[in-house]
């Protein structure tokens, strides 16, 4: 759908992919190849996970692309059986803006890590974010370097201890759905690798949107930092998370005794007894308003006491695939040229003859 001034409105991500007529199942995404991590690693299940919800999509396989960088969770492309690029470090966004350009025929996934994406991968991942690429990047956080064995990450608590920080680390880490907003994100969500329903809903809305959707996935690393969400996952976890679920007052606990209200120019968690009922956010993910998404983003912090799930933002803007075809074809129609003449492009405007 165009509007007067040529912008694409409320298509969905898959609008130019072609769908199968064969009903799909999770058997049909798994390919011969051993599944290698190490024992209890999150990755397992949000694999199997990813597996059990692609059939929903419709889509023939020949027309998926899941690009990973370096990393465990870069293997990713070998355990499903659609096409796939395992790429180079921190470039995953770079490769796959270029298919999403070129390929309106594909739906575009990147499977990176905190690692990946959020160090050497942080300008790649920040411009997708801002171009409003049409892909869907997933990014594993276990809070670690699993892959090289156990240093520190952009995302790593302050103090943690790590082959590369034995005294405790000193840097500030990443709030990750935080930096997503900044770089102006429109669709931005977080899941828990071991709530497979929480996770399924958000790759549902995540593959749904048209732009860059941006999942962060924690995710347990059992050998280099074995049990850090687990204070999210065990007893006492339900006066933690704060789930969201557009269109509903933001509320939370084991009885709904804690909420979230306006704080100045931001959000503030307090026991529901001490406000009214009309003092609780209502959540709105679809709100022009950036501030909002981004003051739910900084609810979260490092020790876990409190940690936003759900789709935190998803809004419409104008894709950056979308507008480069548009104007390659306005460039066509004001200079047409036989496409096939490689003569034309090398002998052009711009040769002379010596």
């Amino acid at each position: 759908m165009i509007n007067r001034i040529g912008r694409t409105l409320a298509l969905s991500a898959t609008a130019h992919v072609p769908h199968t007529d064969v009903a799909q199942k999770a058997k049909d995404f798994t390919t011969d190849q051993e599944v290698r991590w190490c024992p209890g690693c999150g990755d397992y299940v949000i694999l199997a996970t990813i597996r059990s919800f692609l059939p929903e999509l419709g889509l023939k396989r020949e027309n998926m692309m899941f690009v990973s960088g370096i990393g465990c969770s870069s293997r990713f492309p070998y355990y499903l059986d659609t096409y796939g690029v395992h790429s180079i470090h921190g470039r995953a966004p770079a490769i796959a803006t270029g298919l999403a350009v070129t390929r309106p025929d594909l739906s575009v996934w990147v499977v990176t890590g905190d690692g990946d994406a959020l160090s050497i991968g942080g300008n790649h991942l920040i411009h997708a974010l801002r171009r409003n690429v049409n892909l869907t990047i997933l990014l594993f956080n276990n809070r670690i370097y699993g892959l090289t064995k156990g240093q520190y990450s952009p995302t790593s608590e302050v103090g943690k201890v790590t082959k590369s920080t034995p005294l405790g680390s000193v840097d500030h880490p990443f709030n990750t759905l935080s930096l997503a907003l900044g770089a102006e994100a429109t669709f931005a969500a977080r899941a828990l690798d071991s709530d497979r329903k929480g996770l399924t809903e958000v790759l549902r809305a995540a593959a749904a949107h048209r732009g860059t959707s941006f999942v962060e996935i924690f995710q347990d690393c059992p050998i280099f930092n074995d049990g850090s969400f687990d204070v999210l996952r065990k007893e006492g976890a339900e006066q933690r998370l704060i789930p969201l679920t557009h269109g509903e007052p933001i509320v939370f606990g084991n009885a709904g005794e804690y909420c979230v209200v306006r704080a100045g120019f931001g959000l503030k968690v307090v026991e529901t007894a001490n406000v009214d009922r009309n003092e609780i956010v209502v959540h709105d993910a679809h709100t022009d308003d950036p501030d909002y998404a981004y003051a739910l983003s900084r609810l979260s912090d490092q020790d876990l006491t409190h940690t936003v799930t759900g789709v935190l933002r998803s809004v419409v803007r104008d894709t950056y695939d979308d507008a480069v075809r548009r104007q390659n074809d306005l460039a066509r129609e004001r200079d047409p040229v036989d496409e096939g003449s490689l003569q034309r492009l090398l002998t052009g405007h711009d040769t002379w003859t010596v």
